[in-house]
């Protein structure tokens, strides 16, 4: 009688050591994502630059980004804090893409007539082939406006806007305000342009077929 105790004791003890080793595994099984790969942070990115085309700003999270990348679920607070640092970092990439697109097919000893023209046709061409991404770069209520990143991009940006506004109009009054109403005068019309058309807003018959030179008879050289 004594000896069947202890063999039936013996037996339930490793039962539960099988039901514990059953569970480890499980654990393990559902953690088989790689923490990273490569470089994390830019996959991180290139998986929400997707996500943020097809979802919006709006539905996306650190989780669906880190499984469209691969990898575990904790993975991206290594290199993103929350959903804002992460969208934050996506307009950082965008508006240096944008300073990219402003400067394409032109070169830098060009006239700032050729300089101008670059800029601006690259600016609308952005804001139409990554709607998405020009979107969350002005929506001020999701990204950090003091992150050094993002403001160094946007200087950047400026720094050509400011460049292709000189001579511009016809402005009176003091130098410095009348070069920061051309400068206002160009992004204003730039960036409301671009909104327009991206949205599809010129319809009319009389309105199709023209691009941002053809509403301003002469930018000037």
């Amino acid at each position: 009688m004594h000896i069947c105790i202890v063999h039936i004791r013996i037996r339930v003890l490793h039962d539960c050591q099988e039901k514990v080793y059953t569970a480890h595994m499980k654990t393990e099984a559902k953690d088989t994502k790689p923490y990273h790969h490569g470089n994390l942070r830019e996959s991180l990115l290139a998986a929400a630059r997707r996500l943020l085309e097809t979802e919006g700003h709006s539905n996306l999270s650190l989780r669906k980004c880190a499984q469209a990348a691969g990898v575990s679920a904790t993975a991206p607070q290594n290199h993103f804090a929350n959903k804002e640092a992460l969208l934050t970092a996506l307009a950082a990439q965008g508006y240096a893409e944008l300073e990219t697109y402003m400067k394409r097919g032109v070169k830098e000893t060009a006239d700032r007539g050729a300089r101008r023209q670059a800029a601006l046709l690259g600016y609308v061409a952005f804001a139409q082939e990554l709607p998405a991404l020009y979107e969350l770069m002005f929506a001020r209520d999701r990204v950090s406006s003091s992150d050094p990143d993002l403001l160094r991009h946007v200087g950047a940006c400026f720094v050509i806007l400011a460049d292709l506004s000189k001579d511009f109009g016809r402005y009176h009054g003091d130098a410095a305000k009348v070069e920061a109403k051309r400068q206002m005068f160009v992004w204003s019309l730039v960036h409301g342009y671009a909104q327009l058309l991206t949205a599809d807003r010129f319809k009319k018959d009389t309105m199709q077929g023209m691009n941002i030179f053809d509403i301003i008879p002469d930018l000037g050289t």
